[in-house]
């Protein structure tokens, strides 16, 4: 099992950038694929984007790709969320989530098992 804690987050003018990490609690963390997922006020938790296991292998959301960045640090148990260009529609909270039952890079909400408490990111119009 794998306990997820988000940092980071905040408050940044529209076109601006900003980074969220996420620290993991494992002795296994190469062995869980991360994710990052949104949700904005009153709209269901969004796919924005996933790194595999070893780091080689990642995937985006369509409103975020081109413009956020997934990587992961294994001597630190970290992945972190590179922001930039953000708007007005990239407000919401995020969350980290991991995933370690089947050999595959989430891209899906409902394929995470493991999920952190969510940090805010608000951008301003």
């Amino acid at each position: 099992q794998v306990q997820l804690v988000e940092s980071g987050g905040g408050w940044v003018q529209s076109g601006g950038s900003l980074s969220v990490s996420c620290a993991a609690s494992t002795r296994t963390f190469s062995t869980y694929a991360m994710g990052w997922i949104r949700q904005a006020p009153g709209k269901e938790r969004e796919f924005v984007a996933s790194i595999s296991r070893r780091g080689g292998t990642t995937y985006y959301g369509d409103s975020v790709k081109g413009r956020f960045t997934i990587s992961r640090d294994h001597a630190k148990n970290q992945v972190f969320l590179q922001m930039n260009s953000l708007n007005f529609e990239d407000t919401a909270v995020y969350y980290c989530a991991a995933q370690n039952t089947v050999a595959l890079v989430p891209r899906r909400v409902s394929e995470y098992d493991y999920w952190g408490q969510g940090t805010q990111v608000t951008v301003s119009s």
